[in-house]
């Protein structure tokens, strides 16, 4: 895995995303069984915080508390979400091109890890939940390739299935070896990449 990544194309294709979820969508399904798209919004919104202060080693609650237990509390995507959500994507990104980001060991969901593990699993973290946000709403999701290869790398590391449990993530679902890299790194996650609101 390389030690210092970019988070910005899967940022910006989250970021624009946002106008086209109504409220509408807020109460639909998501490929995360356990996340409405509300519930996927304010997951977004806390993990972004999360991570970024991760990346600055700002250590408080937002990295003590794991963004991904269905029972922590979330923010809800109220107000200005859309731009509170922009906001924070641009940090996330300004946050992880400084080189003390990927130093040392840092603090994410309550756990202490290498900052490069942090950093890449922040990056999985924008990239998938952009495509569960997509797919949700019936969006065209965009992945550029090193972001999906660093997704693939990530995930391919967790083989075990009590590991990839621990980490939120399901089996691998079965894909051709020559599936679109975009296909092979979603299934790698464990979501099947047919899914649809209607056909789940």
């Amino acid at each position: 895995m390389e030690t210092q990544l970019d988070l910005e194309p899967a940022a910006r294709q989250a970021a624009a995303l946002l106008d086209g979820v109504r409220e509408r969508h807020f109460d639909a399904p998501t490929p995360c069984a356990a996340y409405t798209v509300r519930d996927l919004l304010g997951h977004l919104l806390g993990l972004t915080v999360a991570f970024r202060d991760a990346a600055r080693k700002d250590f408080g609650p937002a990295t003590r508390t794991d963004p991904a237990d269905p029972d922590a509390p979330r923010p809800e995507p109220a107000g200005d979400w859309r731009g509170r959500l922009r906001t924070q994507l641009d940090e996330l990104v300004a946050a992880w091109r400084e080189p003390a980001a990927w130093r040392g060991e840092t603090e994410a969901g309550g756990i202490t890890l290498p900052a490069p593990v942090a950093g890449a699993v922040a990056l999985n973290e924008v990239f998938l939940h952009g495509w569960d946000l997509a797919r949700a709403t019936g969006q065209p999701y965009r992945a550029d390739e090193a972001t999906a290869r660093a997704s693939l790398a990530l995930l391919a590391q967790s083989a075990d299935a009590a590991e990839r449990a621990a980490t939120g993530f399901g089996p691998a679902v079965p894909v051709p070896p020559d599936a679109p890299l975009l296909e092979r790194a979603v299934a790698c996650s464990g979501r099947l990449p047919s899914w649809s609101p209607g056909g789940r």
